[in-house]
């Protein structure tokens, strides 16, 4: 009996070493990553951490914590019959297997949603397969995750051929300086990524490494203003905490990047539009893009939950690279480049400033992320004009006690984020949040948005409901969806037709559901598209305000993901 407790114990301490590995948590993994978010709110998880540099690290966060196991009342099954952790003869060699993750995705119409990783905007079905290892040798670790995309990438209706050529024309001023093609190619779209993978040397709180993981800066939940995974992951240098750092004056969290960002290669539409015989889309240069960027977050000790941070990146062509100043160019001053004669050397910045206030005792959390695009760091300037080029994210959520004896909630949450300019100069100039004159391809990853999905100009408002009892999820979202206004605006300014705005109304119900090894995640949501594409048909004798082109879209999503 005394040598099967001790057996016992020695695999259980053996567990909790491995479990001490600094594996990351990859940003929007279902289920797992909103669940040690949830459970701060129910003041289960430590309240210092503020969510807003991510990916996660949850065994730093919760100590002995298995990451792909968080909930302790969760029973743990091995389906496969196989064993997670494997170690060398001398033990100083550790590893696991990481999960494996398989996600589907079909839309019926045309292209709708972000935050998807190295997905794309495509009609047709859409398949993502991702697994991998974890090794560990002394301060050293390896994460290796790549990702798999196969997209079947169908036609569908774009920009409306019916267009006048004057819009067509204002239309490729906006996106011949961001790299946003509506359609990734006219064929199958099938593509692996280095993914979720990293190689870091850890020491206590700091970890400083390689990797090509996706980054989420900032406190929103479907929108950030600058580092989001609505892109695939891109090649980036890394020094950044592993768990907040407590000082005298309260904790610290934060990150330093250098990365390179690559192009899609699509233009922005398929087929080119020519006007006077002329092809209106101006091919981008063929350069990479060098990114350099750096989040702060400071947890004053003399209010608990409350959470300040700023963050900021910039990005030139790598060709362009010349000194100290270009590579860490976070105390230099920021330039305008909305000028048209920018040079081509400019840089392109933004930089936010953010706060999470969290209230265990309530439940509740609030956060608000205002951001500026390429404007003067000058501080006389900022407090004379803080709304211009301004961006701003907020939200809310509350975890309401359904059935305590059974630990359910009922989570209610509400998000706004609006990227459209307030100032009809800038519009009129061009000038929106990712777009840039100088660094063409705007602030994109392969094709996809770097910050908020939604886009340049978008705005959006979502409403989420949901019952949650541990990792499952039940819930119902609602969500109006503003393309891209700043466009709208300076398309049709001169005519002073403000009927056309393009936006979709949806109705979401989705779930996520745990099952022995399993976590299941299904979504079905209705997409209503007024106006779509910004196309009016106006008929002589009609009433002044008629209905547009209005296309019906349903999007069916669904995964699963297998936890060794």
């Amino acid at each position: 009996m005394k040598t099967s407790k001790l057996l016992i114990a020695t695999v259980v301490l053996s567990l909790l070493r491995l479990n001490a590995f600094s594996q990351s948590l990859p940003v929007g993994t279902a289920a797992l990553e909103d669940y040690y978010r949830r459970t701060q709110l129910l003041g289960n998880t430590d309240s210092s951490v503020s969510f807003t540099v991510r990916p996660l690290f949850p065994t730093y966060i919760k100590k002995g914590a298995d990451p792909f196991y968080p909930d302790s009342t969760e029973k743990r099954y091995n389906l496969l019959n196989a064993d997670r952790f494997f170690q060398s003869a001398n033990g100083k060699l550790k590893g696991s297997f990481l999960p494996l993750t398989l996600q589907t995705q079909v839309n019926s119409n045309h292209p709708y949603g972000w935050n998807d990783g190295p997905m794309i905007p495509a009609k047709g079905l859409q398949t993502y397969f991702s697994a991998g290892i974890f090794m560990q040798y002394g301060p050293l670790t390896i994460q290796f995750r790549p990702e798999f995309v196969s997209a079947v990438n169908a036609p569908f209706d774009t920009f409306n051929q019916q267009h006048y050529d004057v819009i067509f024309s204002r239309y490729y001023d906006i996106y011949n300086n961001i790299d946003l093609p509506v359609r990734f190619g006219t064929s199958a779209y099938n593509r692996a990524f280095w993914g979720q993978s990293s190689i870091r040397l850890n020491f206590k709180d700091l970890s400083v490494g390689l990797s090509t993981e996706n980054l989420w800066w900032g406190p929103g939940i479907r929108n950030s203003l600058l580092m989001s995974n609505s892109a695939p992951g891109f090649t980036h240098l890394t020094f950044n905490t592993l768990r907040p750092i407590k000082t005298a004056i309260g904790s610290f969290e934060g990150q330093l990047i250098a990365g390179r960002l690559e192009n899609s290669g699509f233009p922005p539409l398929v087929p080119d539009h020519v006007f006077f015989g002329t092809n209106l889309y101006v091919p981008k240069p063929n350069n990479w893009r060098y990114l350099s960027g750096i989040i702060v977050t400071w947890q004053p000790k003399w209010i608990p939950g409350l959470f300040l941070g700023f963050d900021q990146t910039s990005q030139l062509y790598g060709k362009n690279l010349n000194g100290l100043r270009d590579y860490l160019p976070f105390f230099s001053p920021i330039k305008s480049t909305t000028a048209p004669d920018a040079s081509l050397d400019q840089k392109d910045q933004r930089s936010s400033l953010f706060m999470r206030w969290l209230w265990p005792q309530e439940h509740a959390e609030v956060y608000f992320e205002w951001g500026h695009n390429n404007s003067s760091a000058d501080l006389t300037q900022a407090l004379l004009s803080p709304d211009k080029s301004r961006a701003y994210v907020w939200g809310l959520r509350k975890l309401i006690p359904f059935n305590k004896a059974r630990e359910e909630n009922v989570m209610i949450g509400v998000e706004v984020a609006t990227l459209q300019e307030n100032d009809i100069t800038n519009i009129l100039n061009g000038t929106e949040w990712y777009v840039n004159k100088s660094i063409r391809q705007g602030y994109t990853n392969r094709g996809e948005s770097l910050g908020a999905g939604i886009g340049p100009g978008a705005n959006l408002q979502s409403l989420d409901v949901s019952w949650v009892k541990g990792l499952k999820k039940i819930g119902l979202q609602i969500e109006r969806y503003a393309h891209n206004n700043d466009f709208y605006y300076y398309a049709y300014y001169d005519s002073q037709d403000f009927r056309r705005h393009w936006v979709d109304l949806s109705l979401a119900l989705n779930g996520e559901w745990n099952y022995k090894n399993l976590i299941f995640n299904a979504k079905i949501q209705g997409i209503r598209s007024l106006n779509y594409q910004w196309y009016l048909k106006q008929l002589p004798g009609e009433p002044y305000f008629v209905n547009g082109i209005t296309v019906s879209n349903l999007q069916v999503q669904a995964g699963v993901t297998y936890r060794f």
